[in-house]
């Protein structure tokens, strides 16, 4: 059974946009999207933890392994820390940050932003001990599904997993490039020593990412059942030379993605999905961008080859296309019955960062249904977050907390169980299954702020623990 989610909370980054006023309060809903990020945090809780439930947890990661794990996120509902989708989230979170940080800033929330970025690369230091060396799973996901447990009583296996130069993983480590460098800019004003630090770290990732390839999930094949790398390194080496290119102004990652484009897929795969596993969009997108700002030079034929693909992403999404994206007769972005709303709300950001970049290149988006404005690609993704938040046939906000209507059922450990500080009795593995997890109840603890994975391809949706396709709460989305 394939998990395909990421915990990367994408909807924050569609809440602080421009959108025309509607009736749905998209300042709160961005407060709350971030709060998320504090119900997943592993480790020593800070002094200033809002999400008052948890308590310290995972307090011996890495210790057999000889290097400090302690930190970092756990994942979804479960008590297992990925590092392919925690490196997408802070890159991803850190792109939103870099391009709509001052609305954020507005709304009050840029600081818990980059509170939630550095919690997530203050752990990616720790795993990232020598420069051919990255961890890149705590747990296992078989051993933590066999159990039903708060984070603060978990019994479950804590083995660290690593890559090296003889079990490589260039996708783990590109992502984790890209996150180091994407956060890097985030630093680079507020912080400089830290930036410094985190780009001299994407650096070294970058050089183990390309040097000893292979499949991550080849090296730490615990991770197969739950984040599988199907579409290979060669999308997270691309998307790891754009990022270093944006963070160092380096000639040699922008001719990188020049040379590379062609053979590792970045011209070739038109692409109408985007998230933790493949990354084509999102490098298509960035490259079409400094084509736009007149930085390709002698790679401008490669850079627009990159750019008609990115376009064909971006017409997929708005029906204006040759292979359009599915979506429900409610209007929702239809990928897949697991946790779609991954796919809804990284697509949504990335159409409304390409309407950014088109408006100030003054440029169109070409489909084959002829020529579109940029705003309806922001019409687009604000109809996909408005869905979410409750314009649907449902009358249901996928965003827990948010509304009226939103589900109280979540399959999400921590939520589900009575939190630590109300009752500190041990819960045993095997008895939060019977104790908790069949519970007719609604959790008592609030996961604010997630997005479960939402409705199927009909707009159908039943909110109940077990239903893990639909109900599990992740910072994703």
């Amino acid at each position: 059974m394939e998990k395909s989610m990421s915990m990367a909370p994408l909807l924050l980054m569609v809440l602080c946009l421009p959108f025309a006023l509607g009736w749905h309060d998209y300042n709160q809903a961005l407060s709350k999207s971030i709060l998320f990020f504090e119900a997943q945090r592993s480790g020593y809780l800070p002094h200033n933890q809002r999400v008052t439930w948890r308590a310290n947890s995972g307090l011996n990661d890495g210790k057999a392994s000889g290097v400090d794990l302690v930190g970092g996120y756990y994942d979804a509902g479960d008590n297992v820390k990925f590092g392919l989708p925690m490196a997408f989230t802070i890159t991803m979170m850190s792109w939103s940050i870099i391009e709509y940080g001052k609305p954020m800033a507005a709304n009050g929330e840029l600081g818990h932003a980059m509170e939630a970025v550095k919690w997530g690369t203050d752990y990616l230091i720790k795993a990232h001990p020598e420069p051919y060396v990255l961890y890149g799973e705590v747990g296992d996901g078989n051993t933590d599904h066999y159990c039903w447990q708060r984070p603060e009583d978990m019994t479950t296996d804590r083995h660290a997993y690593r890559i090296d130069p003889s079990n490589p993983g260039s996708d783990l480590a590109g992502e984790t490039a890209a996150a180091m460098a994407a956060a890097s800019i985030v630093f680079r004003r507020s912080n400089p020593a830290y930036s410094s630090e985190l780009l001299h770290h994407a650096y070294q990732l970058f050089d183990f990412a390309d040097k000893y390839k292979g499949k991550y999930d080849s090296s730490i094949t615990v991770a197969q059942k739950y984040y599988r790398s199907v579409s290979g390194y060669n999308d997270e080496l691309l998307w790891a030379a754009a990022w270093l290119y944006q963070a160092s102004n380096n000639q040699y990652y922008l001719n990188y993605l020049g040379k590379n484009g062609d053979s590792m897929g970045g011209t070739g795969w038109a692409m109408t999905e985007f998230g933790w596993d493949v990354k084509y969009a999102g490098v298509q997108t960035l490259v079409a961008k400094f084509l736009m700002q007149g930085k390709a030079g002698m790679h401008a034929p490669v850079f627009e080859r990159y750019h008609q693909k990115a376009e064909h992403f971006m017409c997929s999404l708005i029906g204006k296309g040759t292979r359009n994206v599915q979506k429900t007769p409610g209007g929702l972005m239809f990928r897949q019955r697991w946790n779609n709303m991954q796919f809804v709300t990284s697509a949504s950001f990335l159409a409304t960062v390409y309407s950014d970049y088109l408006a100030s290149s003054k440029g169109t988006l070409r489909c084959a249904a002829g020529n579109v404005a940029p705003t309806q690609l922001l019409s687009f993704a604000k109809s996909q977050v408005d869905y979410l938040l409750g314009d649907n046939p449902r009358g249901t906000s996928y965003m827990v907390g948010y509304g009226n209507n939103f589900p109280r059922q979540v399959h999400h450990r921590g939520s589900s169980i009575v939190s630590i500080k109300v009752d500190s009795k041990f819960i045993a593995c095997r008895q939060g299954y019977a104790a908790w997890y069949t519970r007719k109840a609604s959790d008592p603890n609030v996961l604010t702020g997630a997005v479960v994975g939402g409705p199927d391809a009909y707009d159908n949706f039943a909110d109940e623990r077990n239903n893990y396709e639909q109900t599990e709460g992740c910072p994703s989305s």
